[in-house]
């Protein structure tokens, strides 16, 4: 069989891959600034639900996590559908991993830098996005570049739960055509071309960031 007889089945799934993995990258990124803000919270409440979400995701397993999200649900009377549970699972195990880079990178800003903010009387709340905030983001970038990758690669559990992503058209071209050397070499060029646009992407964040932050000027 032609290799390009193949790639248009293929590129249908890689579409589907990227659509996933942007949206549950999006919701992740929330995720990780309200868990990663609220383990910090003064507030224990706001500390242990964030503490415990935390804890719950990254304490099991993704697959098991999309399986419960799409067929325990129902069984209480809620039913989602498999994009919606895929990119839900995707970004609450993303977001629960990168709670943990936004709580580290908060706490590594110069303790001299909040004692200065508060002698100029400004708010906890005005400290933390004028002053903590925009250091940390620096230290963000590159752990976020890798939650990224890797959340792209995870992304191929959502075709268990039936979403005909990537992984999902490969399988299912691999049962018809029997064809699976050239399926397999195809489909991981693709994912390997997304994941190179995704380091490429994070790549231009993170120095945006730093010329923003004002860390360009100073290596």
């Amino acid at each position: 069989m032609n290799w390009l007889n193949l790639l248009p089945a293929l590129l249908r799934g890689a579409e589907v891959t990227a659509w996933i993995t942007v949206a549950s990258t999006i919701g992740g990124a929330f995720l990780s600034f309200a868990a990663g803000i609220g383990v910090r919270s003064r507030f224990r409440g706001f500390r242990w639900l964030a503490g415990l979400y935390i804890q719950i995701f990254r304490g099991t397993s993704l697959l098991v996590q999309l399986f419960w999200l799409y067929f325990a649900l129902p069984i209480i009377g809620i039913s989602l559908s498999p994009v919606v549970a895929g990119v839900l699972g995707l970004s609450l195990n993303i977001g629960a991993y990168g709670a943990e880079v936004v709580r580290g990178s908060l706490a590594s800003v110069d303790t001299g830098q909040i004692e200065a903010a508060t002698a100029l009387n400004l708010s906890p709340l005005h400290t933390l996005w004028r002053v903590i905030m925009p250091q940390a983001l620096v230290e963000m970038m590159p752990p976020f570049g890798n939650l990224v990758i890797q959340n792209l690669k995870d992304s191929s559990l959502v075709s268990l739960i039936s979403l005909a992503d990537l992984a999902f058209q490969a399988d299912q071209l691999r049962n018809q055509t029997l064809e699976t050397l050239p399926i397999l070499t195809l489909t991981l060029l693709l994912y390997f071309a997304m994941a190179l646009v995704l380091m490429v992407a994070m790549r231009f964040v993170e120095r945006y960031a730093r010329r923003v932050s004002g860390r360009e000027a100073a290596r």
